[in-house]
């Protein structure tokens, strides 16, 4: 396809950082990828370039953080000639692409969900998208009910299934004043903890637990951005390790 205009919209939801979203490319040297990468999204743009050098199309925006979180976030990408508009959660941004060209020239399938392994360095070190997502719309296509009613030909679509699988762990949010309280164990030798975090705070307790028998403590806090462990031992020379990170 050879469009002056685009619009393509999608909604998704994922726990991993990394992995494509929809990828498409031409023997012009156009090209489209939206991806997430360090679970920020990244739109790279090419309306083409040429062999000279002196017409540089490339074009990369990146927005959002923590896209991650495993919640149903939803993209819409308006595109008129080198104008962009590319909204993410109801936050748009504008900008224009480089170089001088105004069509998106597709000659290959376009992607969604990861991108065709082409043999140049840049197709193989990308991961494919780990997740879910609904309602992906590409220029008035519904793509999601085409594929769903198996109309998409060429389509080559490896283990999709059309259910989301919710994820077996539940997170907890805390505010400035509250905290999660659980019975200890007295008669273990063994003290042992994993948890993942997530915070824009820079400081802040994450864990504390008294020993039994007056033994002592331990506490896991963040200080400055930097997660420190303090373990006090009440009966020995050396009472007090601190560990950061």
């Amino acid at each position: 396809m050879k469009t002056l205009k685009d619009v393509i919209s999608l909604k998704f939801k994922t726990s991993e950082s990394e992995g494509v979203i929809f990828h498409g490319e031409g023997q012009q040297g156009d090209y489209i990828t939206l991806e997430l990468k360090k679970a920020k999204l990244v739109l790279n743009l090419n309306l083409g370039s040429n062999q000279l050098g002196s017409i540089f199309g490339h074009t990369s925006v990146t927005t959002g953080s923590l896209l991650d979180d495993h919640h149903w976030h939803s993209i819409i990408i308006e595109r008129h000639g080198r104008n962009i508009n590319l909204t993410l959660d109801r936050h748009m941004q504008h900008f224009r692409t480089n170089g001088e060209f105004d069509y998106l020239d597709l000659d290959y399938e376009i992607t969604f969900g990861g991108m065709p392994f082409s043999g140049k360095p840049s197709s193989n070190s990308r991961k494919n998208f780990k997740g879910c997502m609904e309602s992906i719309n590409y220029n008035g296509n519904n793509i999601t009910d085409l594929a769903k009613r198996k109309k998409l030909e060429p389509s080559n679509v490896g283990n999709l299934s059309f259910s989301c699988v919710e994820p077996h762990t539940v997170p907890v949010f805390f505010n400035a004043t509250s905290y999660l309280e659980v019975p200890g164990r007295p008669s273990q030798d063994l003290f042992s903890v994993s948890f993942l975090f997530r915070t824009w705070n820079p400081s802040g307790l994450l864990l504390f637990s008294n020993f039994a028998d007056d033994l002592g403590n331990v506490e896991i806090d963040i200080n400055e951005g930097k997660v420190s462990v303090h373990i006090n031992v009440t009966q020995v020379k050396k009472n007090r390790i601190d560990i950061s990170s």
